[in-house]
């Protein structure tokens, strides 16, 4: 394919190649979204079939090629397919994976309760679903899913917070939260967040650090970055900004630069290089990171468990840590 994608970063615009983006082993290249025929290989232990939210995100491209490459070697093939943050397609993938008989499906939903149906259905044909990152929040579907691995979101975002009072240094100050509230990875990181500023307030009623703006900023850098210039003009004395993932706070600190708020400080959250390279340079505070290569290592790990009949937990939980700009300094993926 010669299409090529944008992809904004600190205000600039750099062109991704969407060919390859797939992470995908043994299949045709298609539109993301669009069925792909497959046909499963003489001596195939079968295909695991995953969804993620977009692929042009480094933390789900990641999630996708771990996959493909765990599963490799327990003699099974993928099929990985990007919902493009289209509820609608994503559910449309699941009824393709099911028509392929798939040995597993595994999704990182784009909306934690549109998901539910296609999971429900997935289930009535005898395929177990595993959620990878971002969980379903359909109290009918989220019952029958195999098992839910992902970061634990609830203590990163208590990490956001404790790097938001840090990088507030004992003062008082609003803020805003640049949020995605369709992912439920999303709002538990908003949730542990809010609970740590919570308590620093009550505690610290003359410093207190006052949310004044929550708003949807999508997960990505270009609806991140016009919410940021809205913010911006509404609340001119804001001293810092919460981003629920990478790609939000890049947006955000492009909308920064291009306003001369430099100095408005940015707690992110995932880890990926591009956000590690923003704290090294001062233009990230700290992020809580996430490890999405761990992530897909024990969904493949799961779904050979299950496979050969041991009981798995409902939920595996994968701490976060905390990185600043320390670390960006000794950190050997940026050198």
């Amino acid at each position: 394919m010669n299409r090529r994608r944008a992809f904004c970063h600190f205000g600039l615009v750099f062109l991704l190649p969407m060919a390859g983006l797939f992470g995908c082993s043994s299949e045709k290249s298609a539109q993301p979204g669009t069925k792909v025929e497959k046909t499963v290989s003489k001596g195939s232990k079968g295909v695991i079939c995953v969804s993620v939210m977009n692929l042009t995100n480094p933390f789900f491209k990641t999630i996708g090629d771990t996959i493909t490459q765990e599963a490799t070697k327990i003699g099974m093939e993928t099929i990985v397919v990007s919902a493009e943050m289209d509820p609608a397609r994503q559910s449309n993938q699941v009824k393709d994976f099911i028509v392929k008989k798939a040995a597993a499906i595994v999704l990182c939903p784009r909306d934690a309760t549109a998901i539910g149906p296609a999971v429900l259905e997935a289930h009535a044909a005898g395929i177990p679903v595993f959620t990878a990152d971002t969980g379903c929040t359909d109290p009918k579907a989220k019952a029958v899913v195999t098992c839910h691995i992902a970061t634990d979101n609830l203590d990163g975002g208590r990490l956001a917070g404790k790097a938001m009072i840090e990088a507030m240094d004992g003062k008082p100050g609003k803020i805003a939260i640049l949020d995605y509230p369709e992912a439920e990875s999303c709002i538990l990181r908003v949730k542990g967040f809010e609970e740590v500023i919570g308590e620093h307030n009550t505690k610290n009623a003359t410093k207190a650090i006052q949310i004044v703006r929550k708003l949807n900023g999508q997960g990505l850098p270009e609806p991140s970055a016009r919410i940021m210039e809205d913010i911006l003009q509404g609340v001119p004395d804001l001293s810092a900004v919460f981003c629920i993932n990478d790609p939000s706070a890049l947006g955000c600190r492009a909308a920064l630069e291009k306003a001369t708020k430099t100095a408005i400080l940015i707690i992110g959250f995932d880890g990926q290089k591009e956000g590690k390279q923003a704290i090294k340079e001062g233009k990230v505070y700290a992020d809580p990171i996430q490890f999405p290569d761990r992530i897909a290592q024990i969904t493949v790990e799961s779904i050979q468990k299950y496979r050969n009949g041991e009981k798995l937990p409902k939920e595996i939980l994968i701490p976060t840590g905390l990185y600043r700009k320390a670390d960006g300094a000794k950190d050997p993926e940026l050198n």
